[in-house]
């Protein structure tokens, strides 16, 4: 029997690394035999760096940067050298084949994470993504031909405003005044910017799934925004300075407003749409990147059963998320593939098997802590040590009996 465990992460609980470690540990005392072969996902949050780094036999830096609100956070930047990069990979970001370049990796959880503040503190009107620009500002001044950003994870919705500070963008008030930092409590006072990026400034890549535009009942402050700290009755409030901040910066950039509907712009509280428009960042998918990055393809097609799974497992899962992906990937090859998440809402389809691992009436602090526990006896649930084939149902959540 050969595996294919990619685990995506188990948010505030397990690295995407870890939950793959600790399957595989358990694994290996109930089927020494088995064949295992481990490949973290990252779908542009927390591990994206380190994964897509370590993968292409890159290089690690640590940077000390100004976190969400304002106090230092040490984050990474991956380095790699161009032709370490599969070429499916490079051909998606439009990179040369024969460039001997190199390119940097960056998440912005790392430096503008949701992650990084208390659940009592998240407040999008007060959280910056300057930390995230000071990275893109490492990684400019390091010679690099190419960043890639990848942006979940993020806990602001400054439409990049604060990134963009840290690249030589200034917001100004009726007076001329700097404000710093531009977060979205502060944008009544905006009325001006000033500032571009030079013309040598690095290709910007931005890894993105989600297809949300910027504005509106479908866009960043009505979809992400509440996850963030957004009160009850602020997002008309919010969307309404989005507008205005989101023209502003295509007036002074002297670019389309149709940008405000790329599908896409919504991402990470707007930095996308900010990068598009001030950076000429272009977007591209992010599970394909990924895929293409680690070979999934290639694993899937030698792989016997395919085990996966991240901390909530919901219909939102299929639209371009890692696990989600991959199930609808293998399901087409015929694998069978085994989710495991904490929370499990999404239906299931022939070949998928679906196990919460967590009760639904254990409070959420107990269940982070209990995370690692309760996936390695999931695991060692679904396939006892005396199992002849993999259980297979299509409408589990709990595991075989």
């Amino acid at each position: 029997m050969r595996a294919l465990l990619a685990f995506d992460k188990f948010k505030d609980a397990l690295a995407a690394p870890e939950a793959c470690a600790i399957t595989a540990d358990t694994l290996r005392s109930l089927h020494p035999d088995w064949q295992l072969d481990l490949c973290p996902l990252a779908d542009g949050g927390e591990g994206f760096c380190s994964i897509l780094t370590k993968a292409a036999h890159g290089t690690l830096g640590s940077f000390t940067v100004t976190g969400p609100l304002g106090t230092p956070v040490v984050a990474p930047i991956g380095f790699i050298a161009q032709e370490k990069i599969p070429a499916a990979a490079r051909q998606l970001l439009g990179l040369e084949a024969k460039n001997p370049g190199t390119i940097a990796v960056i998440e912005m959880a790392a430096a503008s994470g949701l992650a990084l503040v208390p659940l009592d503190q998240r407040d999008p009107w007060q959280a910056s993504s300057l930390g995230t620009g000071e990275l893109i500002r490492h990684a400019a001044a390091r010679g690099v031909t190419m960043i890639l950003l990848g942006v979940g994870g993020s806990a602001t919705h400054d439409l990049g405003y604060g990134a963009l500070s840290a690249l030589g963008f200034e917001a100004l008030t009726s007076t001329g005044a700097t404000v710093v930092p531009p977060i979205p409590a502060r944008w009544p006072e905006i009325v001006k910017l000033r500032g571009t990026l030079p013309d040598s400034f690095p290709a910007l890549r931005i890894a993105c799934d989600v297809a949300n535009p910027l504005l509106g009942t479908q866009g960043a402050a009505a979809i992400y925004a509440p996850q963030k700290g957004l009160r009850l009755g602020d997002f008309a409030r919010l969307d309404h300075y989005s507008t205005r901040l989101a023209q502003l910066l295509c007036l002074h950039c002297d670019q389309p407003d149709t940008l405000m509907v790329t599908p896409g712009a919504g991402a990470a509280g707007g930095i996308a749409f900010g990068l598009m428009t001030a950076a000429r960042a272009q977007l591209i998918p992010g599970y394909t990147l990924v895929s293409d990055w680690l070979d999934l393809e290639a694993r899937l097609a030698a792989a016997d059963l395919i085990i996966t799974g991240e901390g909530r497992f919901d219909a939102s899962s299929f639209s371009g998320k890692g696990p989600g992906a991959l199930a609808a990937r293998a399901r087409a090859l015929g694998k069978p593939t085994y989710i495991f998440s904490g929370t499990v809402t999404a239906k299931s389809f022939p070949g998928l098997n679906l196990h919460a691992i967590t009760p639904p009436d254990l409070p959420l602090p107990t269940a982070l802590l209990e995370t690692p526990i309760r996936l390695a006896a999931a695991i060692a649930q679904a396939f006892p040590a005396d199992i002849a084939t993999p259980y297979d149902s299509t409408d589990s959540t709990q595991g075989p009996r």
